[in-house]
């Protein structure tokens, strides 16, 4: 017996949903390899902590990167996430014609909790396939910064686990040393 297949959606079905109605207005929704995945409520504690990346990161911007908060990323044709926090190589438009791409991202950062299967799991492979340089999983539910870098086809060849007492900065800006449990709050 053969096996159904999906239909995948690419970037301009998922838009045409949204102007045709399809998908609300204020759907929380992003696509990712051809799915379009319902994105869970933002808790006070994950808004607490991308606030708290965005007040750190901008402290130290200096203009070298542009920092984009629960924005789209065109990964591919078939996938368009919204981190919680991208630092992105800095535009003359600020990205108001066209969504950043994979090229154009510093570090990427997920804030997770209920999140963190789908963020490990399906994200962080898809980021990896994409060349994106660095990726950080916050895990509210362990609290601990997770760390990938390297990235490769199916994912990232390096990974760091930092706990409580631990420092990190993003790789192509060392001097943005941020502390695990100032930002957890530990």
């Amino acid at each position: 017996m053969a096996e159904a297949a999906l239909h995948r959606f690419n970037v301009k079905d998922y838009y045409r949903m949204a102007e045709a109605g399809v998908l609300r207005p204020d759907a929380r929704v992003e696509l990712l390899d051809g799915r379009i995945i319902d994105m869970s409520p933002i808790g006070p504690l994950h808004g607490g902590v991308v606030n708290r990346l965005n007040r750190f990161f901008h402290r130290y911007a200096n203009d070298r990167w542009l920092q984009a908060v629960q924005n789209p990323l065109h990964l591919e044709d078939h996938s368009e996430p919204q981190p919680d926090l991208m630092l992105l190589r800095p535009a003359a438009d600020d990205y108001d014609s066209r969504h950043p791409t994979p090229d154009e991202v510093f570090l990427l950062i997920e804030v997770s909790d209920s999140t963190l299967e789908t963020d490990r799991e399906t994200k962080l492979p898809s980021y990896g396939r994409a060349g994106i340089a660095e990726v950080w999983i916050v895990n509210l539910a362990e609290g601990t910064l997770e760390v990938y870098r390297e990235p490769h086809s199916a994912g990232y060849t390096s990974t760091q686990i930092l706990h409580d007492g631990d420092s990190v900065a993003p790789a192509r800006f060392p001097d943005a040393i941020i502390e695990v449990a100032k930002l957890l709050r530990h």
